[in-house]
């Protein structure tokens, strides 16, 4: 492993923080939106390139802190264009990413944990259980390292402009390390200036930090519900048994929502399993209360589940049956299934997998 540098790294810390670390040194706080900008705009790699601060701050900068990126370990390239990036941290942990090419941008899937706790019966990355939470600069760094990539990149024209919290963990279980990076990713003076329009949280359904997101932040949200009875969301996603669908779907209804916005209610079809018509009514019973549109997602197979994918025809008649009774509800065909990188695919791999 290699050494650690013992300096913090600077992506680590909020505008304000810098702001009040500069004044505790006499250097004027407004200071730190310039740094900020030099990181997070200007994509700066070290302190002596910003070069409208006095020599003697850049020093005290650079003496205290570090501008460190993640170590892209490997990078896989699906025959639909996806890129699924596995990084190593800084103490030998493993995450991944995943940039998804859409008509005319592109989705970055992001990492919230090494791992995840929850436990759901047909994801991947739930197998090697939860081994730490990220810190609000690594999941920063997710995206403005994609960024950084794709500005090298000249092959295509298309730009990243919407952020997906959907790929390893539960980001809702690293609450306040997820806040402090949307309000990075989302500040349009000085951070990523990404819209939160454009950023999306998915969460297993942790009840009690619904009204906390809601409260904090203005991105969208979306659940992973996948089940319309709690005996079968059980079994699937053992979540349900501290936060059974009744509670979820009740504080579901209290999330304060803009105008035109929904909740996206993530429902992966698994053959046998919560693919019926009956399945299907209830979903549009228990949603009836709820500003709602819905995603199916049939099962992505693998051979470590023994859930199987749906057939087409029982897909389309479970989407039929929601739109007969006005929602919005799309099969999503998840990309990247050839390496591993859809939805529920994610792992713990290191470069040798």
């Amino acid at each position: 492993m290699h050494a650690i540098d013992p300096r913090p790294n600077i992506i680590d810390f909020s505008r304000h923080e810098i702001a009040a670390w500069l004044a505790a040194r006499g250097i004027a706080a407004y200071r730190a939106s310039q740094i900020f900008q030099w990181i997070h705009l200007h994509q700066c790699d070290g302190f002596d390139q910003m070069t409208d601060l006095a020599k003697t701050i850049r020093e005290e900068l650079s003496a205290h802190f570090r501008i460190s990126r993640l170590h892209l370990e490997k990078v896989q390239t699906s025959t639909d264009g996806s890129r699924k990036a596995l990084y190593r941290l800084e103490d030998g942990e493993h995450i991944e990413s995943v940039l998804i090419p859409e008509k005319d941008h592109y989705t970055l899937c992001i990492s919230s944990q090494v791992g995840c706790a929850q436990g759901c019966q047909f994801c991947l990355t739930a197998q090697g259980g939860l081994v730490r939470n990220l810190s609000r600069g690594e999941i920063i760094a997710q995206v403005r390292d994609a960024l950084h990539d794709l500005q090298d990149d000249r092959s295509t024209p298309r730009g990243l402009t919407n952020i997906v919290c959907m790929g390893m963990g539960e980001p809702l279980d690293n609450y306040a390390n997820l806040i402090g990076a949307i309000e990075t990713l989302t500040d349009n003076d000085f951070g990523l200036r990404f819209a939160s329009r454009r950023v999306t949280v998915s969460t297993a359904g942790l009840v009690p930090r619904l009204a906390d997101l809601g409260r904090d932040t203005r991105v969208n949200l979306a659940v992973s519900l996948n089940a319309t009875e709690n005996q079968t969301r059980s079994r699937l996603m053992p979540i349900n048994r501290r936060y059974p669908l009744e509670e979820l779907l009740a504080a579901c209804a209290r999330y304060p929502l803009a105008p035109g916005r929904m909740i996206t209610f993530e429902y992966i079809l698994i053959e046998g399993i919560n693919d019926s018509l009956a399945d299907a009514r209830r979903l549009a019973r228990l949603l009836r209360p709820i500003r709602a549109k819905i995603n199916l997602i049939p099962f992505n197979q693998n051979p470590f589940s023994r859930f199987r994918r749906p057939s087409e025809k029982a897909i389309s008649e479970f989407r039929e049956l929601l739109c007969d009774a006005h929602y919005t509800a799309l099969v999503r065909h998840s990309k990247g299934q050839d390496i591993s990188a859809a939805c529920g695919q994610l792992r713990l791999k290191s470069a040798d997998d």
